[in-house]
């Protein structure tokens, strides 16, 4: 085997080590929670240097059934953590310029290691929090534990926990598996960092596929069956609301309780989406939608003009 390290392989260790640096600017973990009473759900996010998110909230919840509340600057972890992942992305320049291939494989050791540490330091710090309550709480459960997950779901009470990585977290989980890749086959490695790259520059927080005959409708709780009608609210975390009808979107949205970050209908014709603001609405009683608000949406006007009826706006509509 030789010791020194190609140029291209050179070249993907550099990207991957920039890719390091991006950790320390994203999110690294998130736990979710979904209560019937904050349908936005509420986020709490674990960067590198603090903690971000509904952190105020959770601090409240956490104050009525006894765990202690958090703060950034109570974990040495936020201290040390950005030097740890900094001084990775370091020792991955360190390594293109050194072009060792023995040095290489000491930094993907140094990587898992990390990986490894960080995952046993996050789980002592859940079962701390969630085991550790205050007797004096004004909610007490007996025997009642509230433990995230380490990663995955779990029912706390009426909060349902999701622990997953965050933006931060998902690119380490790729340059740390591209980088065990890459120690048995360069060329492999190659084809799967061109096909994250591609994936990653395809991703957009935009509407969600209507799955006919399993989802129903988030404000009338009916199912979808008619696919020439159907909207969307995607909020600014991007969650996505789904409703069958227009009728159904406008008594959501006068109901409140989203953050919205866009709007969306499907066009009457091909069932494609379309953004609200660029939309153009007709309302007509041949359409039988499925709530009797028997408007439709269309891309154009071109196919708007087959319909009689009257013509509308989603500006003119939603006031």
């Amino acid at each position: 085997m030789q010791r020194k390290l190609s140029t291209r392989f050179r070249a993907v260790i550099f990207m991957l080590s920039l890719a390091m640096v991006a950790v320390l600017y994203f999110p690294i973990w998130k736990i979710e929670l979904a209560a019937p009473q904050y349908p936005e759900g509420l986020t709490l996010k674990i960067a590198a240097n603090g903690l971000r998110g509904d952190v105020d909230i959770v601090n409240g919840l956490n104050h009525y059934i006894g765990m202690q509340t958090l703060h950034t600057e109570d974990f040495i972890e936020f201290k040390i953590l950005p030097f740890i992942l900094g001084g990775l992305a370091v020792l991955g320049f360190v390594v293109c310029a050194l072009n060792n291939r023995k040095v290489y494989y000491g930094w993907v050791v140094l990587f898992l290691l990390v990986a490894v540490v960080a995952m046993v330091d996050f789980y002592r710090w859940e079962y701390n929090y969630g085991h550790h309550l205050n007797p004096e709480a004004p909610i007490r459960v007996p025997g009642m534990a509230y433990q995230p997950p380490l990663l995955g779901y779990k029912q706390l009470l009426n909060f349902g926990a999701y622990s997953i990585p965050d933006v931060g977290g998902w690119i380490f989980i790729g340059v740390g598996a591209l980088l065990v890749l890459l120690s048995f086959k360069f060329k492999k490695g190659f084809f799967v960092v061109a096909g994250l790259t591609l994936g990653l520059q395809s991703c957009s927080s935009g509407p969600a596929p209507i799955r006919y005959g399993q989802d129903a409708c988030d404000f009338c709780k009916m199912g979808f069956t008619d696919k020439r009608f159907g909207a969307e609210i995607v909020t600014k975390k991007g969650k996505v609301f789904k409703y069958d009808d227009v009728h159904c979107l406008l008594a959501a949205l006068k109901a409140g309780g989203q953050e919205v970050g866009g709007i969306w209908f499907l066009d009457f014709t091909d069932g494609q989406w379309i953004k609200a603001e660029d939309s153009r609405l007709l309302h007509s009683t041949a359409f039988h939608s499925p709530m009797g608000s028997d408007i439709a949406a269309f891309a154009d006007s071109v196919h708007m003009k087959e319909f009689n009826g009257e013509s509308l706006t989603w500006k003119g509509l939603y006031r």
